[in-house]
């Protein structure tokens, strides 16, 4: 597997910055916003300061109308502050919402375009973690980044500058203390954003213990391993909450160094003002306003720096995203691919090597065969010898390490691979249904067909009968993974399914082996009338359902080293025959 890759903030937000294109108008509007809410923070000291002065210099211009004015101005500037307030609260946190659900989408889309390498090797449970509960904390971070940073601009630069205007020495002293705060809280900040990336680690681990048990529990019950499961949820659950422990020593660390530094810059303001004012430098209205723009000034950076906090979980919620959209589509349409029509079925393997481009597992090497339209192709063999894989290149769902696979003789890299896909109907040993109903099932072979349609391909499948004894018949809820339906009834659903999709080339791994016999005898006849006027891919263990194929092919890891058809292998009293006469004993 690749190597972890480390991504730098600066990168992080580079990359997230797109996703404010489409809202730019609102966020300026939130922006404007944002610096309505200041102005009262702003004034408030300056009508204190001259309030103050006027009333210690003998009530001098402290009249009532002077007073009602300025409480009117002021109350003003709070409704505003309201109105303003109100729309960051509302459209600020749904521009939000819509950047979560944008990324969400993309996430989901390029999931779509990943290939079972990224599948085999990422556990779904972390998957759903990184699209769902990493993206609520970039919801809060899209909306309250801009806000936060820009109120502290407004705020500081402005505090700055009065308080610089009032006294000189002082600002200096109070604001050499913040260079101190900021590198301490930048410490703690650093093991904050790994404590929260390896709990968001771990609840993804946790989720996926929770689902491997909760989708095995017939297993885990059968074996009456319940305390197991337990014991190794346990272990799950007590390094979450080690990890959970150690990211709030953290957090209680970097609010507690914010406190300090808050108290320190108070007691030094009012010292070092006390002391200004007695040797004359300062008035005591100039102390309030002071004091004030210091509370306004120390507000904002605790603001700040507690947002970092939800600056940390933001940022850990897109580098989860972006290792999502930074992992690689293997299986992709190549340049110039155009979309396959009118199929043949004819298929041809030249020199074809494959290897798991994971760990380079080699499965086989230069083989060669061509398949005509129209034909009955099974391939038979050892375990491993990589009878599945061959199948799965078909479709492309890998590609092959060397060599070419040429569908009515163009390389399959040459079709775009929606088109070539929709060509291919696949009925498999392990069947997936999705959790709705019966309809629904069926008719995801063809999105949008009728009901006639559903009920049309259901009877060539052999499934109608069953289906119409159903409750509910064709509305009928199968449950989670068609846990509600027998194994044969699930097969026969996932061959209606194909046969709604009436595809030119069918591909059928291990289609009864699960089977009981009478299930199986039922499916066959399904497949048998599935497979009329359609190039056919057939791989078996029951060597008695490809009997009638037009040739059989015994696939090992030496390549294919036999073919023929049933009579004619037999004959040959080679390989073939002996897993025959082996099966037959078995019986």
């Amino acid at each position: 597997m690749k190597e972890e890759r480390k991504y730098k903030n600066g990168e992080l937000i580079k990359r997230f910055l797109p996703y404010y294109k489409k809202y730019i108008p609102t966020v300026i509007f939130d922006l404007f916003c944002a610096s309505l809410t200041t102005l009262g923070e702003i004034i408030l000291p300056l009508i204190m300061r001259d309030i103050t002065n006027a009333g210690l210099s003998g009530g001098v211009g402290l009249t009532v109308g002077y007073v009602i004015g300025i409480g009117v101005l002021y109350v003003v500037l709070r409704l505003i502050d309201a109105a303003a307030f109100y729309y960051m609260a509302y459209f600020g946190h749904v521009m939000g919402t819509k950047i979560e659900t944008d990324m969400r989408r993309d996430a989901y889309g390029h999931l779509q375009k990943l290939g079972n390498t990224y599948f085999n090797n990422t556990k779904v449970g972390q998957i759903m973690g990184r699209i769902t509960n990493d993206l609520f904390d970039v919801t809060e971070f899209s909306h309250h980044c801009p806000e936060e940073f820009f109120i502290a601009g407004i705020k500081g630069v402005v505090s700055f500058i009065i308080l610089l205007n009032i006294n000189v020495p002082l600002t200096l002293i109070i604001f050499a203390i913040i260079p101190v705060m900021l590198i301490i809280c930048r410490a703690i900040n650093k093991k904050m954003r790994a404590t929260f990336r390896q709990q968001r680690q771990l609840i993804g681990e946790l989720n996926a213990r929770i689902e491997d048990s909760l989708l095995g529990q017939k297993v885990v019950k059968a074996f009456a391993n319940e305390d197991l499961e337990k014991e190794k949820f346990s272990v799950d659950n007590k390094n979450f909450f080690g990890v959970k422990k150690r990211s709030y020593k953290y957090m209680g660390a970097f609010q507690t160094t914010t406190r300090l530094f808050d108290g320190i810059m108070y007691a030094v303001t009012v010292i070092a003002g006390a002391l200004f004012m007695i040797d004359g430098q300062i008035t005591a209205g100039d102390l309030v306003a002071y004091l004030l723009y210091v509370t306004t000034f120390i507000a904002t950076v605790r603001r700040i720096i507690e947002f970092s906090e939800q600056f940390q979980r933001g940022m850990t919620g897109i580098e989860r995203f972006m290792e999502i959209m930074d992992a690689d589509i293997e299986i992709f349409d190549e340049e110039g691919a155009v979309p396959l029509e009118n199929t043949q079925g004819n298929i041809e393997f030249r020199a074809v090597s494959f290897e798991y481009p994971d760990d380079h597992n080699r499965v086989f090497s230069g083989l060669e065969f061509s398949i005509k339209k129209g034909e009955k192709i099974a391939f038979v063999g050892p375990s491993g010898g990589g009878k599945t894989t061959l199948c799965n290149l078909i479709p492309r769902f890998y590609d092959v390490s060397a060599g070419e696979i040429l569908l009515d003789g163009k390389n399959i890299k040459e079709y775009t691979l929606k088109s070539l896909r929709e060509n291919i109907g696949m009925v498999q040993q392990e069947v997936y249904l999705f959790s709705g109903t019966v309809f629904e099932n069926i008719s995801y072979g063809k999105p949008g067909a009728s009901m006639e349609e559903v009920v049309e391909a259901a009877k060539k499948a052999g499934a109608h009968e069953f289906i119409s004894a159903l409750h509910d018949g064709y509305n009928t809820y199968v449950g989670e993974r068609g846990v509600k339906l027998s194994g044969g009834q699930k097969q026969r659903i996932s061959i209606a399914r194909v046969f709604l999709k009436n595809p030119p080339i069918i591909i059928l791994d291990e289609a009864t082996s699960a089977l009981d016999n009478e299930s199986e005898f039922e499916v066959a006849k399904s497949l048998e009338a599935l497979s009329v006027g359609r190039t056919t891919i057939t791989i078996a263990h029951r060597l008695s359902t490809i009997k009638n194929s037009d040739r059989i092919m015994v696939l090992t890891e030496d390549g294919i080293v036999e073919e023929g058809t049933h009579e004619t292998l037999l004959q040959k009293k080679g390989l073939y025959c002996k897993f025959y006469e082996t099966a037959n004993r078995l019986k």
